[in-house]
């Protein structure tokens, strides 16, 4: 009997519980009724629940989050009172050239060229 339940499996009753026994009591129609032993599934299963729900829970906030942040960006834009820019950078990018000078070059599209006036209309 090396565990200390085979002792009560076997018919033996332990010191410490027969001397709660009342006296007078026949020993062989005692019933010792051992409490089952825990289950941890019940407190695994509460754990997973828990960490899935604080997961789910943050990932609401980040997408609600995201959509506030959204639309007040639109909003402020709308209004003027922020401009949100996204400058894309060239792939392959022009080297200066020693010695020269760049031409800087108008805003505008070159207009047509004028049509040229015959020498008898103009003016003098």
């Amino acid at each position: 009997m090396q565990l200390p339940d085979a002792q009560l499996r076997a018919g033996h009753i332990p010191a410490d519980i027969y001397r709660q026994i009342p006296p007078g009591t026949d020993l062989h129609k005692v019933v010792i009724v051992q409490q089952a032993p825990r289950s941890y599934k019940g407190p695994i299963a509460l754990t997973l629940l828990i960490i899935a729900g604080s997961v789910a829970v943050l990932l609401v906030i980040a997408f609600v989050a995201q959509v506030v942040a959204g639309a007040a960006v639109s909003v402020l834009s709308a209004t003027g009172g922020l401009s949100y820019t996204i400058n894309r950078a060239r792939k392959t990018r022009e080297l200066p050239r020693a010695g020269t000078r760049r031409r800087s070059r108008s805003p505008y599209k070159s207009l047509p060229a004028r049509p040229v006036r015959s020498k008898t209309r103009r003016h003098k």
